[in-house]
């Protein structure tokens, strides 16, 4: 009986395997496709065999679709959104507020002329590397290259991490850094500031004088990559990132999106008013506007400016974007939200996603399926809210979900 089961159990081994030893080998022919792109792109044969020489997958990474598994490529994980209050926790913020205001000193010169040549405050570039790998500190876990190969070969985004692996290489090729230094996130970014290949070729920049962009090592050339690359995506010299106020009571919370703007003056003039009562100049209130409500009508409410969403161009999320603009206000002044974030729960990755799937089916929701509460999402669940008779809170909750009829 135990040399059935053990029987058993190899033929149940062998059976799970194979598809993963065919998966690598269509990896393996897939990567050597890449050849005649990759000496297109300035790849030496020997760079190319080198580097690939014994590359494999990594399926455990997020966002990879593989026949047969969740979409997220990591079966055993359940994926929460974090609410505000998670991401943007006040002992985080003040320490690195803390360190941000001593680097500030340390890198003065560089971050003088990076305000001189760029015109971004240096808060900010600090609060970007404060925000990306905690000043330095952070080990990025994953072999950079493996990540784009994988990201290529069965990622979401195969066009784009394709064209990131080449580039990769080229790095590798040309020196720019060693493939141990080549350490990145899941998504593929590498670097104190966290830029892709094709970012550190687009917006690289030798701030220290020595002949070479390093993202790895010069902390100057890093900050001023980040700078330059906020600059080339539409950054506006000497306007704030963002405006927390206190919204009116009868806020129509679907208005909360990028293509609805307004000038502060107008915004103010609708009911909404500065946290801190401060007053604001004409300059200032000719500015053109967007609402931010993260947490629909509960927590703090904002009027983004262009430079919110030159930020979010950086990182494409609302709460990456307050992390970075709140942490680069308190390098300046100690003051935390003027409104606390409420203690609401976030639905499931899945969850939104299911929501987003009925709100298109309604016709409520055009943009795309990618499970993130974002103001697009907030805004059509306010919207189906009011077709529906509910309270309207543009926030994604258990009973917006049952409502519309989405299945956990």
């Amino acid at each position: 009986m135990n040399r059935a089961l053990a029987l058993v159990a190899l033929i149940a081994t062998l059976l799970l395997s194979a598809p993963v030893h065919a998966a690598d080998a269509g990896f393996t022919k897939f990567i050597a496709s890449l050849w005649p792109d990759a000496q297109a792109a300035g790849v030496s044969r020997a760079t190319f065999d080198r580097e690939t020489a014994g590359l494999e997958p990594d399926y455990k990474l997020p966002d990879l679709i593989l026949p047969g598994r969740p979409a997220t490529g990591a079966p055993a994980q359940a994926e929460f959104v974090q609410v505000p209050a998670d991401y943007i926790k006040e002992a985080s913020i003040a320490r690195l507020a803390e360190q941000g205001e001593r680097l500030m000193q340390q890198y003065r010169p560089a971050l003088d002329e990076i305000e001189k040549r760029f015109g971004v405050p240096a808060a900010v570039v600090l609060a970007i590397w404060g925000r990306e790998t905690d000043f330095g500190r952070y080990t990025l876990p994953y072999d950079g290259l493996r990540v784009l190969a994988t990201q290529a070969y069965v990622g979401r985004r195969k066009d784009q991490y394709r064209n990131e692996f080449i580039l990769a290489l080229k790095m590798l090729g040309e020196g720019v850094v060693a493939r141990k230094d080549l350490r990145a996130s899941w998504g593929g970014a590498v670097g104190l500031t966290q830029f892709l290949p094709s970012e550190y070729y687009a917006h690289g920049v030798d701030l220290d004088g020595d002949g070479k962009v390093d993202l790895w090592h010069s902390v100057p050339d890093a900050l001023g990559s980040a700078a330059k690359q906020l600059v080339d995506k539409g950054w506006q010299s000497g306007l704030r990132w963002a405006y927390e106020v206190k919204a009116p009571a009868n806020v129509d919370c679907t208005m909360g999106v990028p293509e609805i703007t307004k000038s502060i003056g107008e915004w103010l003039r609708a009911g909404f008013v500065p946290v801190r009562g401060q007053k604001l100049g004409a300059a200032e209130q000719a500015e053109e506007a967007s609402l931010l409500q993260p947490e629909g009508i509960h927590g703090p409410a904002f009027l983004a400016t262009k430079n919110y969403f030159v930020i979010k161009e950086y990182n494409f999320s609302d709460l990456y974007v307050l992390f970075v603009g709140h942490l680069a206000d308190r390098m300046v002044s100690p003051l935390p939200f003027a409104t606390p974030w409420s203690a609401a729960t976030q639905l499931r990755t899945a969850d939104v996603e299911a929501m987003q799937k009925q709100l298109t089916r309604l016709g409520l929701y055009k943009d795309k399926l990618d499970g993130k509460a974002g103001m697009q999402t907030r805004a059509a669940l306010g919207a189906f809210q009011k077709k529906a008779g509910l309270p309207l809170d543009c926030w994604p909750s258990v009973a917006v979900l049952q409502a519309l009829g989405a299945p956990r």
